[in-house]
């Protein structure tokens, strides 16, 4: 379910790297959470499901879909001045910080085995993002407040996954952005030519979609234990930059995307085996 999220948020910045210049980033933000609103809103609806705005913490809810939304926007802004590659590998410290605040937030301590697959999954998107780490552009900052404000959705998500239902928590993601977003995107509102409503389509359903396999990922698996298949999502950056954008991975990438699915892979391995070991005991 994380590996799938993860493709479904490449599928949001390939089209907001592309639709960004045409519209700006005010209306490109703003149609990337009115899209995913209008998808999700016929199958999430008060009528539908009567209980979908019963939060038991809903400053929680409104806290997650702001630090979304500011995660989102940030992310939007680094990638019309920094590499693909360079915005992927900053945004890549979420995870890291997600994996070490969950023990004091979350009370999920990550053992030393964990820990070392999560830095060498790391290290992984460092050799991948190699080549543009030398040039350093004041964008990069926005990059990091933008992984920063989505450790703490990765955090208040694990917290939120006990207490409400993947439905309201995945309804107020959406609605918190379209509220926010909404006053300066009229303000500022360009409208998108053909291809360009077909790329707020694609951002659409990968941002409904995303978000709902990694609320559902959260509710069945520690924090220690996703992070670092969220590290997958560099493999499918560089196949969308190929295809997309006819860039060819050099085999740093190859190298790099290897030791990614190798940590996560590990990490999936030493998972299931302490289920096994644990559960006769039980």
């Amino acid at each position: 379910m994380t590996c799938c999220a993860v493709l479904c948020f490449t599928l949001i910045d390939t089209a907001a790297k592309a639709l960004t210049p045409q519209v700006g980033l005010m209306t490109t933000t703003w149609l990337r959470y009115v899209a995913a609103f209008l998808m999700v809103l016929p199958f999430l609806n008060p009528w539908r499901v009567p209980t979908l705005l019963s939060s038991e913490r809903p400053v929680l809810q409104t806290v997650r879909g702001t630090l979304l939304f500011a995660s989102t926007i940030l992310n939007f802004i680094a990638m019309q001045y920094l590499q693909l590659a360079q915005t992927v590998s900053i945004g890549f410290l979420a995870p890291l910080l997600f994996a070490l605040l969950a023990g004091p937030f979350l009370g999920e301590w990550a053992g030393p085995r964990r820990l070392i697959a999560i830095a060498i999954g790391f290290v992984g998107v460092l050799i991948v993002a190699r080549p543009g780490l030398g040039i350093i552009h004041p964008a990069a900052l926005l990059s990091i407040c933008g992984a920063s404000s989505y450790a703490g959705v990765l955090l208040l998500t694990r917290n939120l996954s006990t207490r409400d239902s993947a439905e309201t928590t995945m309804f107020y993601s959406t609605l918190v952005g379209c509220v926010l977003m909404a006053p300066p995107a009229l303000l500022h509102w360009q409208t998108p030519s053909l291809s360009g409503w077909g790329l707020v389509l694609l951002a659409g359903i990968g941002g409904s979609a995303g978000h709902w396999l990694m609320i559902q990922a959260q509710r069945r698996a520690p924090a220690p234990v996703l992070a670092p298949f969220i590290y997958t999502q560099i493999v499918w950056m560089s196949l969308s930059g190929y295809v997309f954008y006819g860039e060819t991975p050099d085999r740093w990438t190859f190298v790099g995307g290897a030791i990614v699915v190798s940590s996560g892979l590990y990490l999936l391995h030493r998972e299931r085996s302490r289920r096994v070991t644990v559960r006769p005991v039980a």
